[in-house]
């Protein structure tokens, strides 16, 4: 039975402006509660009634704050948006001091930097988590205030001074404890497919990615009379690739475009063999977690700072999945990555790849017994959930 910490404590949470820097804030939040967290939880985040919604449904407290991005290129909007981050720092600051946590635990985007600056002003240790291979620049300023920064990739160290190496440790992508219960047989269900073959599983994100249903669509053809095909499309963008899907008998039997996903998504990865998509920290992490072998088409080009090719190209390094871009992603090129992934040799190699890719030591964690921990792989949420409670716990006993 886990340990129960005192109801009293406090931890608060940030990050948001997309999911990326919610879910994986969550999946910690969730795996703190099972090992036994009984206190109290705050998430600082993004005016965005989106955000505000998926943290208070885990229920968890949100306090919005004014937030501004920070651009790299010249803007007006960065006139603007300077005047709502100092705001954004005094809100933080106020809520920060009526809650007293403990620590302040970031999970990235812009609206995480005001409170961690407010909280490093207030005496409060930061604990920040990057997702994609290299740090974005929330991550860049938020680990100058932090006492513990945790990456997903080993290679993210390189990308910090040498004066903060040393507080890195590598933690993972934390997956919501929820996609691990899905069940084959019952996404099968939903989809109306039978299981005599496998299944690709395409992921757009909640807005769609245009390139990404061009090329599905273009490989249905090739596709349609080897596997079945779940193709979440984003939306926006959910009747125009429902209209120009070939109107094909063997197609409509293999094919299933669907607009968006909500805990469905479980029994949908479940009934997957393979994933296709863009190369997000999140979609690589949560198939890499599900032992799905992937096909990746990363955003790439003018207006991306590269994260998602960083990210593509460390999956395909550790063996976990296969890269298209540019010219070479072509519905012809899509199909046949696909038919090569799902030999079976290729299958179970990917498949290891995906289980080591995710192998977190807890041999880092306080008081962990290394000889021991070297072989216990745990997941990341629980990983950084027993770290935050370790940091808790430590601050307990300073201020006693």
């Amino acid at each position: 039975m886990p340990e129960a910490r005192a109801s009293t404590s406090c931890i608060a949470f940030t990050g948001g402006g997309t999911g990326g820097h919610i879910y994986p804030g969550l999946a910690v939040i969730e795996a703190m509660r099972t090992l036994g967290f009984e206190g109290r939880v705050i998430w600082i985040g993004s005016e965005k009634e989106l955000d505000r919604k998926i943290v208070e449904e885990l229920g968890v407290e949100y306090s919005a704050i004014p937030s501004g991005k920070f651009r790299r290129e010249i803007s007006l909007r960065n006139v603007t948006d300077i005047s709502r981050i100092i705001a954004g720092y005094f809100t933080s600051k106020s809520i920060l001091s009526t809650a007293r946590p403990s620590l302040l635990f970031s999970k990235g985007g812009y609206v995480s930097v005001p409170p961690c600056r407010a909280a490093a002003k207030l005496g409060i240790p930061v604990i920040t988590h990057e997702s994609d291979a290299s740090p974005g620049l929330a991550t860049r300023l938020n680990s100058a205030k932090a006492s513990t920064i945790l990456t997903s990739w080993d290679e993210t160290a390189a990308y910090f001074s040498p004066q903060l190496r040393g507080k890195v440790v590598r933690a993972g992508n934390p997956v919501r404890p929820s996609l691990f219960g899905g069940d084959r047989a019952r996404g099968l269900a939903r989809l109306g497919f039978s299981a005599d073959k496998p299944v690709l599983f395409v992921l757009g994100g909640s807005q769609g990615a245009r390139e990404v249903n061009e090329i599905v669509i273009g490989a249905l053809p090739l596709l349609a009379p080897h596997l079945r095909i779940v193709h979440q499309t984003g939306a926006a963008n959910f009747d125009e690739v429902r209209a120009r899907a070939p109107d094909d008998e063997a197609i409509r039997a293999s094919y299933r475009p669907l607009p968006y996903l909500g805990p469905e998504i479980a029994d949908i990865y479940a009934a997957s063999d393979i994933v296709a998509g863009r190369a997000g920290a999140g979609t690589v992490w949560e198939a890499a977690s599900l032992g799905k072998p992937m096909v990746l088409i990363p955003l790439a080009g003018a207006g991306t700072r590269g994260d998602q090719v960083e990210n593509a190209a460390l999956a395909a390094k550790a063996g976990a999945a296969t890269v298209l871009r540019g010219d070479d992603c072509t519905p012809e090129s899509f199909a046949n990555a696909v038919m090569r992934a799902l030999d079976p040799l290729n299958m179970s190699a990917a498949i290891r790849a995906c289980a080591a890719l995710t192998r977190i030591s807890s041999s880092t964690l306080p008081g962990a017994d290394r000889a021991q921990a070297e072989e216990a792989a745990i997941p990341s949420a629980e990983f950084i959930a027993r770290l935050v409670l370790s940091r808790l716990d430590a601050r307990t006993e300073e201020t006693r």
